[in-house]
């Protein structure tokens, strides 16, 4: 090397960064849990009118719609997941939720009424399931969009005939002067004084 050039040196590079793999069990929360306690609720709220809570009592029947609404929910869910995941498809797909209502229509139909309960339940699981995602499927947007206008609080205004109103200060302690004034001349219209009260 001749003394009048100088070696460079190439600082090290650093590796990329490893990009992100999603996984099967991204997003199950939103998927299996959520769904499940939604059901939970809701059957606890059908439990609330069920005909038979005089029988049994209200926190009884509460408690059993929920937990069965919630079991029936968690495992069409869960086979629905599972169905995704075997056959590698996106979450909104329409075909896992028939295959999954099947297959926990026909699990639980099974535990519960035999093999004709199987097949009963698998067809109505799958209808029904299938049903409700597509439902979920066409109303997620609008509901995006509510709830985008339902954060902005500030944007919200009561119209001007209801009888609710925002008081400032000036307001407020004119009616209170107002109700002062009333409740005395309530009092000297009954002959009430301040001794008698």
């Amino acid at each position: 090397m001749a003394s009048g050039e100088r070696k460079t040196l190439n600082p090290p590079q650093t590796p990329p960064p490893p990009e992100t793999i999603s996984s099967p069990s991204d997003g199950w929360i939103q998927r299996i849990v959520t769904p499940t306690a939604i059901a939970g609720v809701v059957g606890g709220c059908a439990g609330t009118v069920s005909k038979h809570r005089k029988v049994h009592g209200l926190a009884h029947m509460s408690a059993t719609y929920a937990a069965n609404l919630a079991i029936v929910a968690a495992t069409y869910c869960g086979m629905r997941e599972m169905v995704r995941a075997s056959r590698h498809s996106e979450p909104d797909d329409l075909i896992n939720s028939a295959l999954g209502g099947f297959a926990s229509g026909a699990l639980l139909g099974r535990l519960q009424a035999g093999q004709l309960g199987a097949v009963r339940y698998s067809v109505g699981f799958a209808v029904i399931g299938t049903a409700i995602d597509y439902a979920t499927q066409r109303l997620r947007p609008k509901a995006a969009s509510y709830m985008a206008v339902a954060q902005n609080v500030d944007s919200w205004r009561l119209p001007e005939w209801s009888p609710i109103q925002i008081m400032d200060e000036e307001e407020r302690a004119a009616k209170k002067a107002r109700e002062k004034q009333l409740y005395e001349e309530r009092r000297r219209q009954l002959g009430l004084s301040d001794d008698n009260s």
